[in-house]
């Protein structure tokens, strides 16, 4: 019975963030969803950092997110939760690769991941087809919101989770 508790907390860790991932962008969600959006959730996609965990985390809630708010259907369920496991893959990979103590590097795959896959997704998806211009300004949009959730919101979070010792007591030792 005490071998399953490692792996019940995993869940319920992965389950909370999943949780609060949806939670915020459903609360948020004028700004959750489009060519123009600053998905605040997307902070979360950081937590890969402190724990491969997290990584479930946050793509079960991204998937629970577009499944319940998104307009554009299933393939935003399957292209957006696709993007944010690539990144969050990505992200936990380069977590030791760190600027004055920050995990910058991290912060970049959910930035360049969205763009390139949600902005590709609203342009495919418009009444217009594809677009070379409206791809790139789409992408430029998206990527401008990411920046300011995983670049600024993702790296104060995962800085004060660490600071404060929040990161081991919520995920354990990595």
């Amino acid at each position: 019975m005490t071998r399953q508790t490692p792996n019940i907390r995993r869940m319920v860790v992965a389950a909370m963030i999943a949780a609060v991932y949806c939670a915020v962008s459903l609360l948020l969600l004028p700004l959750s969803f489009g060519a123009v959006q600053v998905r605040v959730s997307e902070a979360l996609t950081l937590l890969p950092v402190l724990s491969p965990d997290a990584i479930v985390g946050v793509t079960l809630g991204c998937a629970l997110t577009n499944a319940l708010g998104s307009s554009m259907g299933l393939i935003d369920v399957v292209v957006g939760t696709s993007a944010t496991l690539i990144a969050a893959l990505m992200s936990w990979a380069l977590r030791k690769a760190r600027v004055f103590g920050l995990p910058m590097a991290s912060s970049l795959p959910p930035v360049l991941v969205n763009a390139v896959f949600i902005g590709a997704e609203i342009t495919l998806l418009s009444p217009e087809g594809w677009n070379t211009g409206v791809f790139l300004a789409t992408a430029l949009s998206v990527g401008a919101g990411q920046l300011l959730s995983c670049c600024v919101l993702g790296l104060l979070l995962v800085w004060a989770l660490e600071r404060k010792g929040l990161g081991e007591r919520l995920f354990g030792k990595s």
